[in-house]
């Protein structure tokens, strides 16, 4: 602990005038404990979280990487990050008809997702000759993120697609924090480059791989 003086100052008289005289007096300063800056973490500024699955893009990125996803897991994986409150999850897949997908589509629900579907439309690919079907959601995902903007602090977007750009940079204007979940090969470069956080599936395969069983 260093010492301190304090120094007191006095005037005396002399035959030629004034002169400056100065006391010493030493004293000892006691401060409290040194106490370290804590640093919180970033997910504790962001209290609720909003997941958003894109279930078409994603089954196609779990088909890449050869293992498929617990729903379930992921809820709680997300859900048990300190200081953080889940308040919506939705779920997004195009379906041959309306009973395509009924057991799935239950369980999501029972598990606490919104899910939002539409059906499958063909489309002929003039280049390779091939049908293909596809049932873009991207608009429903986006009306849902702005329509539920005041609910949540923080996104996790299960997605690749680059077409969430502008959106993604419009919620971040908003203070709002978001976290993009996808896979090599299979995540937009604009997207990624857009985002606060990306998270490689492969890289939290443990916490919410779906089992065998």
């Amino acid at each position: 602990m260093a010492a301190f003086s304090d120094t007191s100052l006095s005037l005396g008289h002399t035959a030629w005038g004034l002169t400056l005289l100065a006391t010493v007096v030493p004293c000892h300063v006691v401060s409290a404990p040194f106490l370290p800056l804590q640093v919180l973490p970033m997910q504790s500024l962001y209290k609720r979280m909003s997941i958003f699955v894109d279930g078409n893009n994603m089954f196609y990125a779990q088909q890449k990487n050869g293992w498929f996803f617990d729903p379930k897991r992921v809820l709680a994986y997300f859900s048990e990050q300190s200081g953080v409150e889940l308040v919506n999850a939705f779920w997004y897949t195009g379906l041959k008809d309306s009973q395509d997908q009924r057991g799935f589509r239950d369980a999501l629900i029972n598990l606490g997702y919104t899910v939002r579907t539409k059906i499958l439309k063909e489309y002929y690919d003039d280049t390779s000759g091939r049908h293909s079907q596809k049932a873009n959601l991207d608009i429903e995902i986006v009306v849902d993120m702005f329509n539920t903007v005041e609910q949540y602090d923080r996104v996790i977007l299960f997605s690749g697609d680059g077409d969430f750009e502008r959106a993604i940079e419009l919620l971040r204007s908003k203070s709002t924090h978001i976290t993009v979940v996808s896979t090599e090969g299979m995540i937009a470069r604009e997207l990624r480059n857009a985002t606060d956080r990306y998270i490689d599936l492969n890289s939290i395969r443990k916490q919410i791989e779906k089992s065998d069983g």
